[in-house]
C-alpha cells in the first residue's frame, strides 16, 4: 500500500467523522473530552492538545485512510494517540503504516527517544500491533481499562 503522512485538511476531518459511529466509539478513540455527536469542522479544536501535531495517512489517491496525533509526554518522551483507521482500510496493514510513520515523524520533530501510548486492554489487534513495533506494557502506569505502553529508539531503526 503506497501511503503518505501529511497534515490533515478539512475534507479529512469530514471523512474521519464518518468513521465514528456512536458515543462509545468516540470515547474509545478520543477520550471522554470529545463530545458525541460532534461537528467535523470542529475536530481540529476538539482534538487539540498542547504541543500536539495531527497527521493523516493518505493513500495513493490522497484520500485520508488513517489519523493520529503526537504530543510531548512525560520526562522528554513523546506520546502518540487518537489513532484511527478508516473501516475500509482496516486489516490491510494501514494501521502498521500509520504507526510506523507517526513514530518516525514524532522522533524526528521532537528528538525524543521514548514513545508512549495508551491502548484498551480488550483491543487485542492494536495491542498485538504495538507489541510488534517494540512497545511494552508498563503496568504501574496502566489502569483497569487502559494499558500504558512504551518503546525506546534503537540505533538500528
Amino acid at each position: 500500500m503506497k501511503t503518505t503522512l501529511r497534515t490533515p485538511v478539512k475534507t479529512d476531518y469530514d471523512a474521519i467523522a464518518t468513521w465514528i459511529s456512536d458515543e462509545k466509539a468516540c470515547a474509545r478513540w478520543a477520550g471522554s473530552s470529545l463530545p458525541f455527536p460532534f461537528v467535523a469542522a470542529n475536530l481540529p479544536e476538539l482534538l487539540a492538545v498542547e504541543g500536539c501535531s495531527n497527521y493523516c495517512l493518505s493513500d495513493i489517491d490522497n484520500n485520508c485512510v488513517g489519523f493520529g496525533q503526537f504530543w510531548p509526554g512525560k520526562q522528554g518522551s513523546v506520546h502518540i494517540g487518537r489513532i484511527i483507521i478508516s473501516p475500509e482500510a482496516r486489516g490491510n496493514g494501514a494501521g502498521r503504516l500509520l504507526c510506523e510513520k507517526l513514530i518516525e515523524k514524532a522522533r524526528q520533530l521532537t528528538v525524543a527517544s521514548t514513545v508512549t501510548l495508551r491502548v484498551y486492554r480488550d483491543n487485542h489487534a492494536a495491542r498485538s500491533l504495538y507489541s510488534s513495533l517494540g512497545f511494552f506494557v508498563i503496568e504501574s502506569e496502566s489502569t483497569d481499562d487502559l494499558l500504558f505502553m512504551s518503546t525506546t529508539a534503537n540505533d538500528d531503526a
